[in-house]
């Protein structure tokens, strides 16, 4: 029962990172003069933003349903597949983050006071460390995990495949609202105007791709592993009544 309170409290955490990068973002956009409704529109747009806000639905969900079915010995296959479609862009987020970006260039912005710039620390280290650890120790050790099919791979891969599609297609059509250029794009690594053009932009998408497929295979298989060892014990265990000799 205590991974339901857990999830909550991770949850909050989540929504206090996103809450944080969006006091950032309009104190910001106010300060440079910037269009307020596009710079929040691509701050939701964000595959940070946008996998940590599923992942929130998805803890409350899981919470939820734990609270109300107290006895049952492992969610239903909704909930395990909503679990696995947020624990693999978790996953991501964290690996990118600190294995490639930390100590690299800051995000502080010119005229940030000190404030914003604690939030916008925060933010980050919340969405990008907490979050993916929080996610790890859920699927190593939440009692109630159900294994998935492996079909549910399927599922896990059409959230970033829908959602590089969308940001690749929007990205034409969203004036940078810095000035700089007619397109914004979330992640440099994305934008097919750089100096290696579409290609460079294709690398990046078949190696984002290919780094979810090996994490949501991995998911997969641990969760069905977990399910395994979980039905061995029950069927060793002496039945409710049962004397040992």
């Amino acid at each position: 029962m205590y991974w339901s309170w857990m999830r909550l409290a991770a949850a909050a955490v989540a929504l206090s990172g996103v809450a944080a990068g969006y006091i950032v973002n309009v104190d910001r956009a106010t300060r440079q003069g910037q269009d307020l409704a596009v710079v929040l529109a691509n701050y939701f747009s964000m595959f940070t933003i946008v996998s940590t806000m599923m992942a929130v639905a998805a803890l409350a969900s899981a919470a939820a349903w734990a609270r109300l079915h107290p006895d049952a010995e492992r969610e239903p296959l909704g909930i395990a597949l909503v679990m696995g479609i947020v624990t693999a862009p978790m996953l991501l987020l964290g690996v990118v983050y600190n294995v490639l970006l930390r100590g690299g260039p800051s995000g502080a912005a010119l005229g940030d006071s000190a404030g914003i710039a604690m939030l916008d620390t925060f933010a980050i280290e919340v969405l990008h460390v907490v979050l993916p650890l929080y996610f790890l120790a859920d699927l190593l050790f939440a009692s109630k995990r159900r294994g998935l099919p492996w079909w549910g791979l399927a599922v896990i891969l059409a959230y970033p495949v829908l959602w590089l599609m969308h940001t690749m297609i929007r990205g034409e059509f969203v004036a940078d609202p810095s000035g700089a250029a007619p397109y914004w794009y979330p992640y440099p690594f994305l934008d097919p105007h750089g100096a290696g053009g579409w290609g460079s932009a294709l690398i990046y998408i078949v190696g984002i791709f290919i780094a979810f497929v090996v994490i949501g295979a991995g998911i997969v298989a641990l969760d069905r592993h977990r399910d395994r060892r979980r039905s061995r014990r029950a069927s060793s265990a002496p039945p409710i009544g049962a004397v040992r000799v």
